[in-house]
């Protein structure tokens, strides 16, 4: 997706583990400690491990370590990277089983989406 902002902008939203429940919806809480963070939303709780952070790239990787529902394996990217005048954002997911895709991505794109609108591009 492309957002009218400065990469350095974009990133300051998105690149930090934490502060999810500010701008992504239906998260209604995101604590963190250490390298895992639990997500509150809709009665359900999610933990996710950070796997990775290059602030120079402007990419964060993460996977779910704990959900309820089974997930064999997830591993998401959002890397930040300058398009014209603006950025453009990633949020790459691999998820096993490959039923959970569709949510995945439907669940990122509502997410990108509230990027844009929350940056006010």
């Amino acid at each position: 997706m492309t957002v009218a902002k400065a990469p350095d902008e974009v990133w300051g939203l998105v690149g930090g583990f934490g502060g999810l429940d500010a701008w992504m919806p239906g998260i209604e809480s995101c604590t963190v400690e250490g390298d895992l963070r639990t997500l509150s939303l809709t009665g359900m709780e999610i933990v996710e491990q950070l796997r990775g952070r290059d602030e120079a790239a402007r990419r964060i990787t993460y996977g779910i370590v704990k959900a309820p529902v089974p997930v064999e394996h997830h591993e998401a990217t959002i890397t930040v990277t300058p398009e014209g005048d603006g950025s453009r954002v990633t949020w790459d997911v691999e998820v096993r089983p490959d039923e959970l895709l569709g949510i995945f991505v439907s669940t990122y794109e509502g997410a990108l989406q509230a990027v844009k609108e929350r940056l006010g591009s």
